[in-house]
């Protein structure tokens, strides 16, 4: 299943509005739930970014679909990578 990692960082919007974070990211984990995705881990963080989540969903349209959905509400930017675990990067590399 793929694996998401967004980065997120908080717009002047979302950092007027802080104190609703948790709210506004249970609220997305809930919806991303709905769509058949699985929360792996969510991180406020301190440095470049300011939230890090990591999911997986069976679909990845359906995931870019809710990550999109999500930054249009204009709390946050986000910068969404692809994972992979060891094993499937080792499958990956014998097709070279």
């Amino acid at each position: 299943m793929p694996i998401f990692v967004t980065l997120y960082n908080f717009t002047d919007q979302g950092f007027r509005n802080i104190k609703d974070s948790p709210q506004r990211l249970d609220a997305a984990i809930k919806a991303f739930e709905a769509k058949g995705g699985k929360l792996l881990g969510a991180y406020y963080t301190v440095g470049e970014f300011d939230l890090i989540v990591i999911a997986e969903i069976e679909d990845e349209q359906v995931g870019l679909a809710h990550t999109v959905s999500t930054v249009s509400l204009g709390n946050v930017r986000s910068k969404t990578l692809l994972a992979y675990t060891p094993t499937e990067f080792a499958e990956i590399l014998k097709k070279m």
